[in-house]
């Protein structure tokens, strides 16, 4: 049946890249339950029917981005460059420090000791919608503006490899590093949920300490990229015209831009240079991408999956 209602080319194609990434993380990265998942869901959606197979090909930009933030495991960058745990501190103490009980203290430590339950909550929930939320918007694009679709995803996957590039060229440790570590370097360490841990215990659950536990990047505090997707998706809603969601999505980004900070995840400093990056990502795409022959084959592969 899948021979018949697929080109054979094709088939073999999707079947071949299946197998090279099963035999990519068995052997280099280390094979888990979520990169046997990953392929059955991809090859579900792609056999599934004509419309499952459009929407995995429409979201190729994502599975690229997962593919490369999983591989950064091969390399960590503390690796390739010194980790940076004091300097971000200093500079965030002298730019947005405050006194309070006799001595001055940046907002991560402020809220490291002025916590409450609503608030833990919120700033799981909104830290939380990182990711979805632009696969949700994604998803409603795939069946409103094909193209549109294309440039979205085409920027989260662009925004991400810069916020990769940036990782390695200063890795940064997170607020939480330096309360539990304090400025000596300590690299055999999983990553940590921080002030998510409420989250986790209000609620009985362990969600965000299974998520950090398996972080690729413990050290990649500087940029916050959950900083600049909201930032992306919030663009695209408006250059849609989407009043009411744009409206939605810039609550979201004020919420995890506040979760950020609140949680200690990121110091202010990491949550404007992932906004930056966003900003730096949208005039790339705007000037650059749309003016060179990748245009041309958004535009074709728009046509592919309609």
């Amino acid at each position: 049946m899948v021979f018949e209602r697929f080109p054979r080319k094709e088939t073999t194609v999707v079947l071949g890249l299946a197998v090279a990434y099963l035999l990519w993380t068995s052997l280099v990265l280390g094979l888990r339950t979520d990169h046997f998942a990953f392929v059955v869901l991809c090859l579900g959606l792609f056999f599934g029917s004509n419309t499952t197979r459009k929407v995995v090909m429409a979201l190729i930009f994502f599975a690229i981005y997962w593919l490369v933030y999983d591989s950064m495991r091969v390399l960590p960058n503390f690796e390739v460059n010194p980790v940076h745990v004091r300097e971000p501190y200093d500079i965030e103490k002298s730019l947005f420090g405050f006194q309070y009980i006799g001595q001055r203290v940046t907002p991560n430590e402020f809220f490291a000791i002025n916590t409450h339950p609503v608030a833990d909550v919120l700033s799981g929930l909104f830290y939380l919608c990182w990711v979805p939320v632009p696969i949700a918007f994604a998803l409603w694009l795939f069946f409103k503006d094909k193209r549109m679709l294309l440039d979205f995803s085409l920027s989260f996957l662009l925004v991400n490899l810069f916020g990769f590039v940036l990782y390695y060229a200063y890795p940064a440790a997170a607020p939480w590093y330096v309360e539990l570590h304090g400025f000596q370097e300590n690299f055999n360490i999983p990553g940590n949920e921080a002030g998510l841990a409420n989250f986790d215990r209000i609620l009985g659950v362990t969600l965000f300490h299974s998520m950090y536990a398996k972080n690729a990047n413990v050290f990649a505090a500087i940029p916050s990229l959950h900083a600049a997707y909201p930032l992306i998706t919030l663009y695209f809603g408006w250059k849609m015209r989407l009043r009411g969601a744009s409206f939605m999505f810039l609550v979201i980004l004020l919420g995890i831009w506040w979760a950020a900070v609140y949680s200690r995840h990121h110091y202010i400093i990491d949550v404007l240079l992932g906004a930056a990056c966003a900003v730096a990502t949208i005039l790339v795409f705007k000037k650059i991408i749309l003016k060179s022959r990748v245009d041309g084959w958004l535009a074709r592969y728009a046509e592919v999956i309609k």
